[in-house]
């Protein structure tokens, strides 16, 4: 492909995505509140609302990888997209024609939750297909960072919508968000797929997800970043439960004050989105994986050494840099799973990563709310603090230690 039509693509497939993930950013928080003032739900109605969300990747999260490498690439993100708009149009339609049930929309979180998780597993395959290798890391920090935005600006903008026009129009925003992203996508050239039709026709779905497991278990690197990424995630998880809990029992902030500290997470990830390019051409992907580990559990310790009045810039200044290294080392990651892994592989590979790595996020935060609830928030974050230990543990045991590059051939 010419230099210019590949650019050309790859900031379709960016506004595509970026389109989407704001649509799925809104999502989150009109569904909820849709739920309330539609179909006047209880509290634990608004709670199976949301769970059924994030039960996606539980329930397929394993096979969404096989799927992905058996379906044309293209066709499949435009056709998650198309099905994330219908179950979304529903809400609406129902509202305007007779009334807003509970159980449809646990139905349509479902649905939009089991289409974004084999959309995100595409948008990890496409990438490689439509940059070069020497520029996945640059674009994976693009990626990283639109990611920290929308995730930042989304939930905001959502409830922005419902306030100001209601929650059934302001899906309407949701829907309109999918269906530009399936417009952008449709122009995007169609990678080939990563599993030949006649291979995929003698492979049991069980086999292929084996197989993908068994690669990742083989190969050091890879091995070390799955562990990494699950042990950052099982803290981030932790950190889920405890930050506000944290800030408005123990440092007694207002709901405004609350929600303008947790955004500082997101200030962190832009800037280690945006700096993440610069360091590793600097000190090398191995190096920055390593130190980014390392400054992980002192980041963390900011946060329960955080105290009342100015003292709550401590608390600021660790969650920045906490996300600020988390970014650091997913994007380094990302970026030589893309590289290292063989084509056929990549969605399976893909999808394991994160059906492991996400499915300690509940774990997480089941085990932080409940040291908290025995002796407090404070004591639970310094726990969290201890657990944090294991991510450089585990990239100091492995062989990037030793290098340079991870991509390096090994000695």
């Amino acid at each position: 492909m010419s230099e210019t039509h590949a650019h050309s693509w790859f900031w379709r497939y960016w506004a595509g995505s970026t389109v989407s993930r704001v649509g799925t950013a809104v999502t989150t928080v009109a569904l909820p509140l849709a739920a309330l003032g539609l179909a006047h739900a209880s509290s634990f109605e608004v709670g199976a609302v949301t769970a059924a969300g994030f039960a996606a990747w539980a329930l397929i999260g394993l096979p969404a990888g096989v799927l992905v490498g058996r379906l044309p690439l293209r066709g499949t993100q435009i056709a998650m997209d198309l099905i994330r708009a219908a179950a979304l149009a529903s809400v609406p339609v129902a509202w305007w024609v007779a009334s807003v049930t509970v159980a449809q929309l646990v139905v349509v979180a479902l649905v939009v939750g089991l289409a974004s998780v084999v959309f995100d597993v595409g948008n990890a395959t496409m990438l490689p297909f439509l940059v070069s290798r020497e520029e996945l890391t640059a674009r994976n920090s693009l990626t990283s960072g639109t990611e920290a935005v929308t995730t930042l600006a989304g939930p905001s903008l959502g409830g922005a919508l419902v306030q100001a026009v209601g929650a059934a129009t302001s899906i309407l925003v949701d829907v309109f968000s999918y269906l530009i992203s399936a417009f952008l996508l449709r122009n995007v050239p169609r990678p080939p797929r990563t599993e030949p039709v006649n291979a995929a026709a003698r492979t049991t779905v069980r086999a292929s997800i084996r197989e993908g497991w068994q690669y990742l278990m083989r190969e050091p690197i890879q091995r070390a970043n799955l562990w990494d990424a699950t042990a950052v995630n099982f803290v981030c998880g932790a950190l889920l439960a405890l930050t506000p809990l944290f800030l408005v029992r123990t440092l007694h902030l207002a709901a405004a004050s609350v929600g303008a500290v947790m955004a500082t997470e997101g200030i962190g990830s832009l800037l280690g989105a945006a700096l993440t390019p610069r360091l590793t051409r600097r000190i090398g992907t191995g190096r920055a994986m390593v130190w980014a580990s390392i400054a992980l559990p002192p980041s963390c310790a900011l946060l329960p050494a955080a105290g009342h009045g100015w003292g709550v810039a401590v608390f600021i200044l660790g969650n920045a840099a906490f996300a600020g290294a988390v970014v650091v080392t997913s994007i380094v990651a990302r970026t030589y799973r893309q590289i290292a892994t063989p084509t056929e592989l990549l969605p399976r590979v893909a999808a394991t990563v994160r059906f492991v790595s996400w499915g300690v996020i509940p774990v997480g935060a089941l085990a932080a709310g409940t040291v908290a609830s025995w002796d407090g928030p404070r004591t639970a974050l310094w726990c969290t603090t201890v657990a944090t230990l294991a991510v450089p543990a585990v990239i100091l045991a492995s062989p990037v230690r030793t290098r340079r590059d991870i991509a390096e051939p090994r000695p």
